[in-house]
């Protein structure tokens, strides 16, 4: 896949960071799966950990330019940001020890579990009360979740938001605000899982698959698909499209099925 392909995908990692809160990772690990292909059975681990690193950055800018008033619903939430983080690095330390078919049908598994979730129980399409106007008066996400969430995201290098998402929506929040609240979430389990697979040793196969790593990091595909991101993020931030409330959960729940369809093809 050449650089140009990798940044058209990361204008779509741009939006679905700011419309989904995935800060771009359920897009960049099958893209990255397939553009480093050549790595055979590493290239799963390599796209979990450039996955995390792109996550770090367009979350931290998408959470940079979300209004305060959005992020103060996160109040009180310093133990939950820490057992994310926590959580975050022992599963990132995990990809060292799974194989790479593990990871790969975990992914998918995973994906298709959580699609079937958001259809058959209520309170994701179908609310519990009709959702009507954005509020920051719902709970927090309960700091309990914190730990599990950062291990499975971390491990499947999804940053997150398709646990923080749903859960948030569960507990009154709007789309729109869920979703611009996965953004510090993700950062916090996006972060320490960077810097984990920063200090791996990069794999072997990447000098004949003619693949520069940065640990387990591909830099070249990771600055292509930021540099794609970061302009959408910061457009649609300062000029958000207008999505109704159910069409925007119904879009989610469509994006999941996409990205899950493209893993079984890879697979």
């Amino acid at each position: 896949m050449d650089f140009v392909t990798l940044v058209g995908v990361g204008l779509l990692t741009g939006v679905t960071t700011v419309l989904f809160g995935f800060g771009g990772g359920f897009v960049a690990v099958p893209v990255v799966v397939w553009a480093d292909a050549a790595l055979g059975a590493d290239a799963m681990r390599v796209a979990t950990a450039t996955s995390a690193l792109v996550m770090v950055v367009n979350a931290g800018f998408a959470t940079v330019v979300t209004p305060r008033r959005v992020l103060f619903a996160l109040r009180g939430s310093g133990r939950l940001l820490l057992l994310l983080a926590f959580g975050a690095s022992a599963g990132a330390l995990a990809t060292r020890l799974a194989s790479d078919d593990l990871a790969h049908w975990a992914f998918i598994a995973y994906v298709a579990l959580t699609i079937a979730d958001l259809l058959l129980r209520p309170g994701f399409l179908r609310p519990h009360a009709p959702v009507e106007r954005e509020s920051v008066d719902p709970r927090p996400l309960p700091s309990a979740f914190g730990a599990p969430i950062g291990a499975v995201a971390a491990f499947l290098g999804v940053g997150g938001s398709v646990m923080t998402v749903p859960a948030m929506r569960r507990a009154g929040h709007t789309m729109r605000v869920a979703t611009a609240l996965a953004n510090p979430l993700t950062l916090a389990i996006a972060l320490p899982a960077t810097v984990v697979s920063l200090g791996v040793a990069a794999v072997p196969a990447a000098a004949n698959a003619q693949v520069h790593l940065v640990g387990l990091i591909d830099l070249r595909a990771a600055s292509a698909l930021l540099l794609g991101a970061l302009p959408v993020i910061a457009v649609l931030r300062r000029r958000p499209p207008r999505i109704p409330d159910r069409a925007h959960a119904w879009a989610y729940v469509a994006l999941l099925g996409m990205v899950t369809v493209a893993m079984l093809l890879l697979a």
